[in-house]
């Protein structure tokens, strides 16, 4: 009988013999507790939830070799084997925190993105189409942002100090040689490409990837739609011109076309110009996009424009305004982008391709004729990938071939012909090392060789950002960025140095909701700009010019706190100064205004079917040069003020009216002055105001769309 009391004892306390308490704590890399994370035995149902120190403590009556695992939100999983031997055991885990895509901390300093599918939107794609007073140009809604200089009669983008030829155009990561098309002297050019062609817009002022080269600026790039969904046809009938686009979708692919002419004589024949037109501008324009997918995860793009626009006008002598010499412009452009992107593997993919440009522009003043030619052909690869789950990689090589001539024909006289061959080859390669949801660092570098110099050059790009909280963040950049120099310099002498910047960049954004909060300041230092005295000659002009610009921008958005209302506000600060060209001294160039502000305001009444907007833009006074004072550049321009409206009516879902017009007050805004070569006999130069072509500029369209979907429209390529 005691036998079976003591086997029957013996087989109660067996399993307190081996049992095994597991105790521990666990937190993260700061040492800080994880709360309420999850502490199991693989394959079992013992467990326990860490407190609010992060300590957990339970007991098992498993035995031998198991596996501890520790899971919580936004951490790795941590794995541990353990040995249980019915004893206490002490498990301490630092948990390794995950990248997660949607909450990871995103460089934004210098840079501000358009697109539907960036996860800090700034500006959305509809916002480039509907901005009163841009009239459906990208860089007319982009001259709203900070960083921008408004320079009116150019409607190029002036970018913290730099002029518009530092602004470069990409599209899907291929350089656009020329993005602008032909303007007449002192009237506003507008960029060659319809926004309705992109799904998104990355605009940077500064500090911008490694990738992107030849921009001393500023980078735009413009990242083209995929293949369309829906089969449908768009007309516009407008005050000045027309347009019939038509995209055809199938199941793995889609093409799409768009033909527009716009003839603005009839218009000018009823607004009073300040230029005095022979024959205003004409032009047509044909875009076409190719889309398919290849495999499973490819997809080819092809895109394509082509255009011709003329126009002939009257240049009057200042000193004797009734002397006239005619002017006429033949501007014939074709570009064309084929692209590729594909998955290579689980953490890499690849994507590049090829561009070409051609541009011609044959004008005729007087008794000589110019004829100027540009070609030029871009191919890109791009590898990018994750070696970690913390750093991510992209390399790749790109080659830049150009060849650029102007050949010049005068009565009586020999031809001139000028002409230079360009080869840019580049390397590039950066890292974005996350070192938490919080931080991260992207540092990367571009090497470039250019047969004009036959010289190497490698320049760093570095760019950090820190999250201060669930809606703030900090961003840091700093970078090297070159340029070869203006066709109109490199022409005269083919061994210039490439201009170059370098950039300093300190910005806060706080995005909350529907509302948008950034402070920017910036420093940057130009050096080997294009320099020559007296009349530019190739024994003149070198690379001894200098410059600085540096400034203070605001933004803010709210379309949150009154409903159906979307505004921006952007303010703009710019102290720069250059002694570059045939500058005397130091001064602020003839471009830049010390001020810049815009406020854009647009509402959508349901009731009346509509979408209201206007903008309104000021800027200060812009130095200008008067040969009858003794000191440089020291008079100021008037200050600049337009006020913009309009207005898109949708009497039915596919049915658009729209109405827009440009300086409604009508204020005569003034952008310089031109003064004569020659003094009068008393030595005084006469001169004659800089003004706008007319006061103000009204469109008028009425755009339909025919497709299965009868709620489709073209309210957002507007």
């Amino acid at each position: 009988m005691q036998l079976r009391y003591t086997t029957l004892l013996f087989i109660i306390t067996l399993p307190a013999l081996a049992q095994t308490n597991l105790t521990g704590r666990v937190t993260d890399r700061q040492v800080q507790g994880i709360p309420l994370a999850n502490v199991i035995l693989a394959g079992t149902y013992d467990g326990a939830t860490t407190d609010n120190e992060g300590a957990f403590s339970f007991e098992t009556f498993e035995t031998g070799s198991q596996k501890l695992i520790i899971k919580f939100v936004g951490y790795k999983d941590f794995e541990q084997d353990v040995v249980l031997a019915g004893k206490t055991l002490v498990v301490h885990a630092a948990l390794e925190e995950t990248i997660n895509e949607l909450d990871a901390v995103e460089i934004t300093a210098g840079s501000f993105m358009a697109s539907d599918e960036s996860r800090r939107t700034v500006l959305k794609a509809i916002d480039i189409a509907t901005t009163a007073g841009a009239t459906a140009d990208i860089a007319g809604t982009l001259n709203t942002l900070p960083g921008t200089q408004k320079v009116a009669e150019s409607g190029r983008l002036f970018v913290r100090g730099g002029d518009g030829n530092e602004t470069k155009t990409f599209i899907d990561g291929m350089l656009v040689l020329d993005a602008y098309g032909p303007a007449a002297p002192n009237t506003p050019s507008r960029g060659r490409f319809l926004p309705f062609m992109f799904k998104g817009t990355s605009f940077s002022t500064g500090g911008y990837s490694a990738e992107y080269g030849q921009a001393l600026s500023s980078a735009l790039v413009l990242d083209s739609r995929d293949k369309a969904g829906m089969t449908r046809t768009d007309i516009g009938l407008l005050s000045v011109g027309g347009d019939v686009a038509h995209t055809q979708a199938w199941k793995r692919g889609s093409v799409a076309g768009k033909l527009q002419y716009t003839n603005i004589r009839p218009y000018f024949g009823l607004i009073n110009q300040e230029i005095d037109w022979r024959t205003p501008p004409a032009s047509w324009e044909g875009v076409g996009a190719f889309r398919h997918e290849v495999g499973k995860t490819g997809l080819v793009k092809v895109y394509g424009n082509m255009s011709r626009t003329d126009f002939s006008l009257y240049e009057h002598a200042i000193d004797n305004p009734a002397s006239r010499v005619a002017y006429a412009l033949q501007n014939d452009y074709r570009y064309i982008n084929g692209f590729y992107k594909d998955v290579l593997s689980e953490r890499w993919t690849v994507r590049g391709g090829a561009a070409y440009t051609y541009q011609q522009n044959d004008s005729h003043a007087g008794t000589t004729a110019t004829l100027e030619t540009e070609k030029g052909i871009h191919a890109k690869t791009v590898f990018e990938g994750s070696l970690t789950d913390k750093v991510e990689l992209k390399t790749g090589a790109e080659v830049l071939q150009r060849r650029y001539s102007q050949d010049i024909y005068t009565d009586g006289m020999p031809a001139a012909i000028r002409a230079f061959d360009e080869t840019c080859i580049a390397v590039f390669t950066e890292a974005d090392v996350y070192t938490s949801n919080r931080f991260v660092t992207r540092a990367g570098a571009r090497g470039e060789y250019n047969t004009l110099t036959g010289s190497a050059s490698v320049d760093p790009r570095v760019s950090m950002a820190y999250k201060t909280g669930n809606v703030g963040q900090v961003s840091l950049a700093y970078g090297i960025f070159r340029q070869t120099a203006n066709n109109t310099w490199v022409r005269l002498n083919a061994n210039l140095e490439a201009e170059k910047a370098e950039h300093y960049i300190l910005n806060y954004q706080r995005v909350t909701g529907g509302r948008t909060f950034r402070v920017e300041t910036y420093y940057k230092r130009y050096r080997d700009l294009v320099k020559y005295t007296g009349t530019p000659s190739p024994a003149q002009i070198n690379n001894t010019g200098r410059g600085n610009a540096q400034g203070v921008e605001l933004f803010w958005r709210d379309n949150e706190t009154v409903r159906g209302v979307d505004y921006w506000v952007s303010y703009s600060f710019l102290d720069t100064r250059r002694n570059y060209l045939n500058y005397p001294e130091s001064a602020m160039p003839a471009f830049a205004s010390r001020h810049n502000t815009s406020l854009v305001v647009k509402y959508f009444i349901e009731s009346l079917k509509s979408q209201v907007g206007t903008t309104w833009s000021y800027t200060s006074g812009r130095p200008y040069n008067n040969p009858n004072k003794t000191s440089f550049n020291s008079e100021r321009t008037p200050y600049y003020s337009d006020l913009s409206v309009n207005w898109s009516y949708l009497p039915k879902p596919y049915l658009i009216v729209y109405f827009s017009c440009t300086n409604v007050l009508g204020r005569d805004n003034i952008f310089g002055y031109t003064y004569s070569d020659t003094p009068t006999a008393d030595g005084f130069y006469n001169s004659r105001p800089v003004r706008q072509a007319a006061p103000r500029f009204l469109f008028v369209g009425i755009f339909l769309t025919l497709s299965k979907d009868k709620s489709v429209n073209q309210l957002p390529t507007l």
